[in-house]
């Protein structure tokens, strides 16, 4: 029988210096997009996924991740006392939503490192990795879709997508062939190699490696075997690459768009959209969109 997944790590303890000086004293995974932060976003995709045990990487000056997620006693009773329901809901909501834990990575050394903080809590069991700065808008969650193919072959499955020209480069690649699942051989793939950020006329394919993983615990065996590069940081690429020593490997190219929010053009490329989106919002978002003189 294969194991369920139950637990989702999400590596947070990164500097966010491509946001500088917003990030000097708030958390990158805090900016907020339209009204919420990058990190919850992430988190209702894993509890829509079916997973609401949360893990969270963190470092020096992450506080407020932690104060997010948390009760707020002053703010709760401030919003009872002045009969502000539906604010008071939407608080709620969110200290309520999920059980957390929280592992410090005191050096930020890599993905693969940050994973491996995770070790003692995930324990023996299968687990999922959500990166807060890839939004991803999908009818069906994109961890969800993961999670269906590794329910069906019980191994490792990373999120694919087709990355054009030169952007190749920023990505970790995957050398892949096309598998039939679910009577289509154009979304899963079984990994024959990776490759982190290659020059384009060196990648194996436009398949790059995006921020969402289903990894069985031998993984925590491929990072602690996994030399680190440069900088002494550890990437998730290489231990992955380990791995695909004994265990097969899978990649699945999801269905939905993808926002880089650790970037700036794309972060302001995902608040439109989801303004765009708001049913509070999109009708005098759009109205005041079309009187820019673009």
């Amino acid at each position: 029988m294969i194991p369920k997944v139950r637990k989702a790590v999400f590596p947070a303890a990164g500097l966010g210096t491509r946001f500088l000086p917003a990030t000097k004293a708030m958390p990158k995974e805090m900016l907020p997009l339209v009204d919420k932060p990058l990190i919850q976003y992430g988190v209702e995709e894993a509890i829509n996924s079916g997973i609401s045990n949360i893990i969270i990487v963190t470092g020096r000056g992450k506080s407020a991740i932690e104060d997010h997620f948390d009760v707020s006693f002053e703010l709760e009773h401030n919003l009872e006392t002045r009969k502000k329901k539906d604010l008071l809901k939407i608080v709620r909501d969110v200290s309520d939503m999920i059980d957390v834990s929280y592992v410090r990575q005191k050096e930020a050394l890599g993905l693969g490192h940050a994973v491996a903080r995770a070790k003692d809590i995930v324990g023996s069991e299968p687990f999922a990795v959500v990166l807060s700065d890839d939004v991803i808008d999908s009818e069906v969650p994109c961890l969800r879709q993961l999670l269906d193919v590794y329910e069906f072959y019980g191994a490792s499955v990373v999120a694919l997508m087709e990355v054009p020209g030169d952007a190749i480069s920023a990505y970790g690649v995957v050398d892949a062939e096309p598998i039939s699942h679910n009577g289509g051989r154009d979304r899963l793939f079984r990994v024959r190699n990776m490759v982190e950020k290659p020059k384009p006329a060196d990648a194996p394919s436009n398949l790059a490696i995006i921020g969402r993983y289903v990894l069985t615990p031998e993984i925590f065996h491929a990072i602690e075997s996994t030399p680190a590069g440069s900088g002494g940081e550890i990437q998730l690429t290489d231990a992955l690459k380990y791995l695909l020593r004994s265990r097969p490997v899978y990649g699945y190219k999801f269905e939905g768009t993808r926002y880089d929010a650790g970037d700036k053009l794309g972060f302001l490329m995902a608040t439109v959209e989801y303004a765009l989106k708001r049913q509070d919002l999109g009708k005098d978002f759009r109205a005041y969109l079309k009187t820019l003189p673009l």
